[in-house]
């Protein structure tokens, strides 16, 4: 697959001595990708590019510039399988929740296709007689998108749609490990007539071209997706530099599960949300707090479950469950899982790596987690759950409240008194009640508090208004020429 950045409406090869060789992740001999890395100098490029190309993009009326979006999302409409498998051979999933990711990317497009026909502002009335007063939403200017590369579709077309239909121009930095399916988007916003410079592509490592575009005084607004200790430095130096910013960073994600909630409705949700997509999102469900009097029921029927997921390659049906996406992310959730036994917490099942010639790891169980255990604090990003046991409702809320992360979080119950107190204590920003902890959609904010979210809340129409500026306008038509607050 043959890897460019694109700078100014043409793809370029970088100058570099330093070659990313990606593999498949279920398939290690198979080489996915091989390129040239893309670094300060190419950013400095994208950026310049990006500036030439504001003033006219700025010009075209917002629901012309949705048009753009729209077209893309038709087109990738006609692309799913590529889409799909492209990124099942990039980053592991399976082919059916890559196909789920497309269509989630594609709802998003189209979501923000028409997206230009509500950039609108607001109306209130003026404290003086004789004037009218009113506020606009305005571009920023050059928006500098960062993303992850466990959603590789769908992060960027909800990032790269919302600041384009606001009248921003992009510079765009897709994680190297999957490139090709950033490619397709990129092409696809090509085919569609974007004008030069209006999207830009650097496709190179977040130490280099991450850090430029942070620190490029042109850059006007940051959105970043990834790890924390990555996303504070973006918080800390975009503060210095009086950047607009938006971080989405790590998750903890807790299921409750109460006396009266279903429990096979619970085990289906768990097993979803904590072995899907191999564990590695950050709405993963990684901790499960079960009621004591119905643990072992659940326990029995969740490992029941989980034996049945099928390790392995993402294209071949029979497979449940694909790879981690590299071998450093393969050592850190081995890593992990060494420490929750080193700790004390009961392995019930896996723990070890899966048979095949890639980064295959078993879904692993653990119960008797406790605060105390890395387990139980650090996102893992892999297919690992813990157990941890409680007697009262005031138990489940501060088990689930002991993390610093706080993005999502799901109880099963049939109690209204306990489902109203769930939403109101729990220290998350997504609330699902009787269903997964996973899952956002397009006209619905989408972040986290605490250690998880920095910034406004992205999707929606929270994510347009992220990319603007608003401009509150006094026209006064007294012809008196001054502004007297008593008459």
């Amino acid at each position: 697959m043959e890897i460019r950045s694109f700078i100014r409406g043409e793809w370029i090869v970088p100058k570099s001595k330093r070659t990313v060789r990606n593999v498949n992740p279920a398939n290690v001999d198979e080489v996915v990708s091989e390129f040239p890395s893309a670094g300060e100098e190419e950013t400095s490029r994208a950026v310049d590019a990006a500036l030439e190309a504001f003033p006219a993009w700025r010009e075209i009326p917002a629901p012309e510039r949705g048009r753009f979006v729209a077209r893309v999302a038709e087109m990738a409409r006609q692309r799913q399988d590529e889409l799909a498998r492209t990124m099942t051979r990039e980053e592991g999933k399976i082919l059916r929740e890559a196909m789920g990711e497309v269509r989630k990317g594609i709802n998003a497009l189209e979501y923000y296709g028409g997206a230009g026909f509500r950039l609108r502002g607001q109306t209130a009335p003026s404290e003086l007689a004789d004037c009218f007063a009113y506020t606009i939403r305005r571009p920023l200017g050059v928006a500098g998108l960062i993303t992850p590369w466990n959603f590789p579709w769908s992060i960027p077309c909800w990032k790269i749609a919302p600041a384009l239909v606001a009248g921003n121009t992009v510079v765009f930095k897709p994680a190297e490990l999957t490139p090709g399916i950033a490619r397709i988007l990129v092409e696809l916003f090509e085919k569609a007539g974007l004008p030069p410079g209006v999207l830009n592509m650097v496709v190179g490592p977040g130490s280099a071209v991450g850090e430029s575009i942070v620190h490029h005084p042109a850059i006007k607004a940051v959105s970043f997706t990834g790890s924390n200790e990555v996303g504070k430095r973006v918080i800390a130096e975009s503060a210095r530099l009086h950047k607009k910013v938006t971080c989405e960073m790590g998750g903890k994600n807790a299921l409750v599960l109460m006396e009266d909630g279903d429990i096979d409705a619970a085990v289906a949700a768990t097993a979803d949300g904590a072995f899907g997509s191999t564990g590695q999102r950050c709405t993963a469900t990684s901790r499960v707090l079960v009621h004591r009097k119905v643990k072992d029921a659940f326990v029995e029927r969740l490992l029941e479950k989980a034996r049945g997921y099928v390790p392995g390659d993402g294209m071949d049906p029979a497979t449940t469950m694909g790879p981690v996406v590299d071998r450093k992310q393969y050592e850190s959730v081995l890593a992990h899982i060494e420490a929750g036994r080193k700790e004390g917490a009961r392995l019930l099942l896996g723990g070890g790596a899966a048979a095949g010639n890639g980064y295959f790891i078993e879904p692993t169980i653990f119960d008797g987690a406790t605060p105390a255990m890395r387990i139980f604090r650090e996102e893992i990003f892999g297919p690992v759950l813990c157990i941890s046991e409680f007697e009262r409702f005031d138990e489940a809320i501060l088990l689930s409240n002991a993390t610093e992360y706080g993005f999502t979080g799901a109880i099963f119950t049939r109690d209204v008194r306990a489902i109203m107190r769930f939403i109101e204590q729990a220290e998350i920003q997504m609330v699902h009640i009787n269903e997964p902890t996973i899952g956002g959609e397009a006209q619905l904010p989408f972040g986290g508090c605490k250690a998880t979210g920095y910034g406004d809340r992205e999707m929606a129409d929270e994510g347009l208004n992220f990319f603007t500026l608003t401009k509150t306008v006094f026209i006064n038509y007294s012809g008196r020429g001054e502004r007297a607050m008593v008459r």
